[in-house]
């Protein structure tokens, strides 16, 4: 028993974070993300408030907050909010999809790689408003054109991200898994797998941000409803309030949907033993 007990206090020992040490990192790294936005805040209210600057082209948090509030109490930006996000989320996934798939066989063989690269390559620094007219000629000015605008801002990093962690895999741990006799198979799910998944996860991110920013070109499309028809309406009835909370909105939505993503990917690294600065 005094093993066994001994056994589980080492355990306990060396566990990384207790969870209440956890929370209180967890709320520390909160309140430091937030103190530079409450004080820029804070501070432009007060120069509003005393006078030292104008409100009308900039106004003071107190007006936009207002605003957003006047908005959520009639369910207007509740449901601005749920089309974009269907939008956002539905152009990711398609985007996720063909550049994953895309990706994998671009790395996995050099003619194809050859093939494929310089055309996609080239198509990624067209601009996302230049895809605009087309897929408005294709498509048409409702959803499918909107999300297929976004899959594409989606689909460059994705892509990028699979093709290069593929090519930086390490050649030696592969003739190691094949001195071991792994089979394709294992191969795959146990050396190729681990080793692109860091970058993988850092491409999802990357390409979820610019659906995120995709969204407003395509909510310029005719759209009737979204946070991007909220900023082109504040701007043809001169509503700087509306446009900033429109822009706010974004910024938090866009950071709780990559937070969502990077704490749905940490169970699948937790066997990185990666570098973490202390300050």
């Amino acid at each position: 028993m005094d093993a066994i007990q001994q056994r589980d206090a080492a355990v306990e020992a060396a566990s990384p974070v207790s969870s209440p040490a956890r929370k209180s990192r967890f709320g520390a790294r909160f309140v430091l993300g937030i103190l530079l936005p409450v004080v820029l805040a804070a501070g432009w209210e007060f120069a509003v408030a005393k006078g030292y600057a104008q409100g009308r082209l900039m106004p003071p948090p107190s007006r936009i907050f207002k605003t957003l509030y006047d908005l959520a109490a009639t369910g207007e930006l509740w449901r601005h909010i749920f089309a974009t996000l269907a939008r956002v989320l539905a152009g990711f996934l398609l985007g996720t999809i063909a550049g994953t798939i895309v990706g994998a066989i671009a790395g996995a063989s050099r003619i194809t790689k050859e093939i494929l690269d310089p055309s996609l390559q080239g198509l990624r620094s067209v601009p996302s408003i230049a895809w605009v007219p087309l897929f408005i000629l294709w498509l048409g000015i409702f959803e499918e054109s909107k999300i297929a605008l976004i899959a594409v801002g989606c689909f460059f990093p994705v892509y990028l991200g699979v093709l290069g962690a593929i090519a930086t895999v390490d050649r030696k741990t592969v003739e190691v898994g094949r001195m071991f006799r792994l089979s394709q198979f294992q191969l795959v799910r146990r050396i190729l797998l681990p080793a692109i998944l860091p970058a993988y996860i850092l491409a999802l991110r990357q390409g979820l941000g610019l659906g995120w920013m995709f969204v407003v070109a395509a909510e310029f499309m005719g759209a009737s409803e979204g946070l991007g028809y909220l900023l082109v309406d504040g701007q043809q009835l001169g509503k700087p309030d509306q446009i900033l909370a429109s822009i706010l909105t974004f910024a938090i939505l866009g950071k709780i949907t990559d937070g969502l993503l990077a704490a749905a990917s940490t169970p699948f690294l937790t066997w990185q033993d990666a570098f973490a600065p202390k300050n």
